[in-house]
């Protein structure tokens, strides 16, 4: 079949992606956005970033990479039209096959901007179960007809914005997260040293990582976690990684509970496998979630779980086989997990702990979830008649 100029030009950049987000810091949307743009590129496709907000992390690993960077400009709260205007120069200049958004105010600007500058195939890419109040869902249904299709990173997410009618069920796809299972991974010598450098000696000892936000539900786990340390008969520590707004209050709340020499507050870290491996279980208290790209690794280093019953937990955490569901914002119910799984024989435990990595390699390794990104990026090229190109 003879090829016109137009679609020869479409073959040639077949393969150049914009992603567009609301930022770029170490939270988990942004993890898996970095994830995906280095193995794409890897593979061989032409990838550049625009952040709305002025980023904050992995511009040394995107740019290693020889992935662009483009800072709009914007700052947090405070609307701006000039980054429409940035990102529209971008794309028009780039010219790429696929604009992939993520996270709401990326895919309400990408959808805008799509007025304006052409974009062949536009992707969103919702990251939590809710993305905020009955303002945005309006924006969601009002810009729909501007994006070709809608993905979520949770089952529980893709059900709920077609219930809303957010999008219809034929633009939803339900792609989740993924994470580098060789990386995350049991290592007993690592879990020697890591253990012996915090001085944890025998102690039971939980890890829950997440941001200090309300998001994550400290309190209840602070609550829950007071109970376990009053009716345990071993000793017990709770190691918690992450920073955020809610520093101070989690502090002081580990003061009043009389915890402060069982919990530590350990900030962000760059060292996750080796904490992952020096705990005993891990615990999710989330009050609602999107996929818990935290507790992937933790079931990828075959760490028992407790963790709530909300967003894409369930499809990570299987119930009584790889840990225990509890319901949100219940310590009780909280504390009696936690106890539970405590007490269960250590081959019990670890039992469930291989269960749970088995179950994370089989459906969530980061290359399978890129080979899914590939599949649906060329379904939705053919689609517009665009041809494939070779790898």
């Amino acid at each position: 079949m003879a090829v016109g100029r137009g679609t020869a030009c479409l073959c040639a950049t077949m393969r150049r992606l914009l992603f567009v987000t609301t930022g770029l810091s170490y939270g988990g949307a942004e993890t898996q956005l970095v994830r995906l743009a280095v193995r794409l590129r890897q593979r061989g496709w032409q990838i550049e970033v625009a952040s709305m907000l002025p980023p904050v992390a992995y511009m040394d690993v995107l740019e290693g990479q020889g992935i662009t960077v483009h800072n709009l400009r914007m700052q947090r709260k405070i609307p701006d039209p000039r980054a429409l205007i940035r990102l529209a120069a971008i794309v028009r200049r780039l010219r790429p096959s696929i604009v992939h958004a993520y996270m709401v105010h990326a895919n309400l600007l990408a959808r805008v901007c799509r007025l304006i500058s052409p974009m062949p195939v536009l992707i969103s890419s919702a990251r939590n179960l809710t993305e905020g109040g009955l303002a945005r869902e309006w924006a969601y249904r009002l810009t729909d007809p501007l994006t070709d299709l809608t993905t979520q990173v949770c089952r529980a997410g893709a059900e709920r914005y077609i219930q809303r009618r957010l999008t219809p069920a034929h633009k939803m796809v339900y792609i989740p997260n993924g994470i580098e299972t060789a990386r995350f991974a049991p290592q007993p010598d690592m879990r020697a040293r890591t253990r012996a450098a915090l001085e944890l000696g025998d102690a039971f000892t939980w890890l829950t990582i997440g941001r200090l936000e309300p998001q994550k539900d400290y309190p209840t786990l602070l609550q829950a976690f007071a109970q376990v340390v009053r009716r345990s008969d071993k000793p017990v520590q709770l190691l918690i990684v992450g920073q955020g707004t809610l520093r101070e209050a989690v502090e002081q709340q580990i003061q009043h509970l009389g915890l402060h020499s069982q919990v530590r507050l350990l900030g962000a870290r760059a060292d996750t496998p080796a904490l992952l491996n020096a705990a005993d279980a891990f615990v999710l208290a989330s009050a609602w979630e999107g996929m818990s790209n935290a507790l992937l690794e933790a079931a990828s280093t075959a760490l028992p779980i407790v963790a709530t019953d909300v967003g894409g937990n369930s499809e990570i955490v299987i119930h009584e086989q790889t840990g225990y569901l509890t319901p949100p914002r219940q310590p009780d119910a909280l504390t009696t997990a936690m106890l539970r799984l405590m007490e269960l024989p250590e081959t019990e435990r670890l039992a469930f702990g291989h269960a749970g990595r088995a179950h994370v390699v089989a459906n969530f390794d980061i290359e399978r979830i890129v080979d899914r990104w590939e599949q649906l990026y060329n379904q939705l090229l053919e689609q517009k008649g665009f041809t494939s190109s070779p790898k």
